[in-house]
């Protein structure tokens, strides 16, 4: 069985390093909520961690927030919420 080619995915457009192929959660906001997609295929640069997904990629991403049933349906996860207060952010 023949491996799968990797998708070239060049070079960082911030610093230049040559980006690398790996798999991310990506996260939107949508009607105030907090969406994260898992599994993106996506070139992420390993100087300054700037990511790049293909057309095809951002493409399905999109049908996939587009469909609220599926949001409606999918786990939900806890994340931290912590508040900023302006009168301890003094200096």
């Amino acid at each position: 069985m023949k491996a799968k080619k990797r998708y070239n995915y060049g070079e960082c457009e911030i610093c230049n390093a040559a980006l690398e192929e790996k798999f991310i959660k990506q996260d939107f906001w949508i009607r105030d909520e907090l969406v994260v997609v898992e599994g993106v295929p996506a070139g992420v640069c390993p100087r300054c961690g700037e990511k790049v997904v293909k057309s095809d990629v951002g493409r399905w991403i999109m049908k996939l927030i587009e469909n609220s049933e599926r949001i409606a349906s999918a786990p939900k996860i806890a994340v931290p919420t912590i508040k900023y207060e302006a009168e301890e952010a003094r200096i």
